[in-house]
């Protein structure tokens, strides 16, 4: 089992804090901003290039430009939608795959000798991937799905054994604010790289490239961005762990399966640990969704060029910082589980006022961005903490395989609802406030769930303010 509780060296939190500051520019710009500007106007032109070759104009405005979100379709295994709804559909693609290849992450990563090594694995799986996505270009949006889906894969498997960690380095009362530190701190990382991507790609032509070079260039940095700073935090995060022990002849990865099986059985006799998961799932959907669409949302809806919204999501970024650290000094005081539940209303808050902003107001736009920033990092940080709590002892990477799987499985659902609400309504105003219900149903969810009868029944001591 693992040594939970085990007082963790400095080095070692901060090779935890590390990851989160390695991973984030494949979540901030390469998942949030140029996936998001880029892979819709990359699949108009696929439906605009089979247009003009077909000698329709239809889907082609005034100006000639691809009408992603009504007209333009493209087509995929003999499916059609609108390129504009393609960046929607595919974050609920890749969200699919993840389930179907991640539950056996955690159940490895318990039954190996370094976790280290697996969490190494992904992470360049994922990295290499992504740096990949240099090559999208022209019209070949298909590539570009298939790598992202690949990063993905990456990126979720290396988060399972991360997570884990975290009962390594820290006892039931340093867990929140080591949560919410590793959360801030990806943050940090995530908007300096942004930031310099943003001003590589705003003064492209000082550089003499293009805009799509410039584009592909960012995506080329964050994936080496991820691979580079995996390194020193992968050889700085602790030893401690000791294997469940693998009968002879049988792999690691059959025995991961046979434990995956006896987890999932087993998880039956905590349904409060469920019971919270579960709530955490709903809320984290429209966390993920929010995030991952509000580029489109500006660009499509509200008419802010690239370069306003890759500013908007920077103010974010470091806004989320400060909101991270911040939940963590709230959490001391009052308590993870109220913090969730107060950042929860600012979410709807936030949301509903998203649904007002007009086209072109900066301003109104910017007011949303830090409403955002400010409780986008704390809320799952502290949900991933106050989890940490409800897991059986020796059982960690298994539960947040759980957590993880759990949350991929369930996070097709908010950009589903986006982009179908989206292409039926034909604006996505309306479904930007369709997200509302998302937070609504897991601020009940987890009012209802007592933590502190979750935590004892797992075999835990709670924490001393919850």
């Amino acid at each position: 089992m693992t040594l939970a509780g085990t007082r963790s060296t400095k080095r070692e939190r901060w090779g935890w804090y590390f990851y989160d500051w390695a991973n984030s520019p494949f979540y901030s710009s390469t998942t949030t901003v140029f996936g998001a500007l880029s892979m819709s106007s990359i699949a108009a032109e696929d439906a605009k290039k089979n247009f003009t070759l077909n000698g329709d104009r239809a889907c082609l405005d005034a100006a000639g430009k691809a009408d992603t979100l009504h007209n333009c379709d493209v087509t995929l295994f003999g499916l059609h939608f609108p390129a504009g709804s393609v960046w929607g559909y595919l974050l609920s693609v890749a969200t699919v795959v993840q389930v179907l290849v991640l539950p056996i992450a955690g159940a490895v990563a318990d039954r190996s000798h370094n976790k280290r090594r697996i969490l190494g694995g992904f992470a360049f799986l994922g990295a290499v991937a992504a740096a990949a996505m240099f090559f999208l270009a022209g019209s070949d949006w298909q590539l570009g799905a298939v790598l992202f889906i690949v990063a993905n894969i990456g990126y979720g498997g290396s988060l399972v054994v991360y997570y884990s960690f975290l009962v390594d380095i820290g006892g039931p009362d340093e867990r929140d604010d080591i949560s919410a530190k590793g959360w801030a701190f990806g943050y940090l990382g995530g908007g300096l790289a942004l930031a310099l991507q943003l001003g590589f790609y705003l003064g492209h032509d000082t550089f003499g490239v293009s805009e799509g070079t410039a584009v592909q260039i960012c995506f080329l940095t964050s994936g080496l961005w991820w691979a580079l700073f995996t390194f020193p935090a992968v050889r700085a995060l602790p030893r401690r762990h000791t294997p469940v022990d693998v009968a002879p002849g049988r792999s690691v990865l059959r025995a991961g399966f046979a434990e995956l099986r006896q987890t999932l059985v087993a998880a039956k006799a905590f349904p409060l640990t469920l019971a919270f998961l579960g709530s955490y799932l709903v809320f984290t959907d429209g966390i993920n969704t929010v995030v991952t669409v509000s580029a489109q949302y500006g660009k499509d809806e509200l008419g802010f060029g690239n370069s306003v919204l890759i500013m908007t999501i920077l103010v974010i970024q470091f806004v989320a910082y400060l909101g991270g650290t911040l939940h963590g000094l709230v959490a001391r005081r009052i308590g993870a589980k109220r913090t969730i539940l107060g950042s929860l209303v600012v979410w709807i808050v936030v949301l509903g006022g998203a649904y007002f902003v007009q086209p072109k107001q900066m301003l109104q736009f910017l007011a949303v961005a830090v409403g955002i920033g400010l409780v986008l990092g704390g809320t799952n940080a502290l949900s991933r903490s106050l989890f940490s709590q409800m897991i059986p002892a020796g059982k960690d990477a298994q539960y947040y395989s759980l957590y993880v799987v759990g949350e991929r499985g369930t996070s097709w659902l908010g950009p589903l609802v986006f982009a179908g609400v989206g292409q039926a309504t034909g604006s996505f105003r309306l479904a930007i406030v369709a997200l509302v219900v998302f937070f609504a149903a897991g601020l009940v969810l987890v009012w209802l769930v007592p933590v502190r009868r979750a935590i004892v029944a797992a075999g835990n001591t709670p924490p001393g303010v919850l």
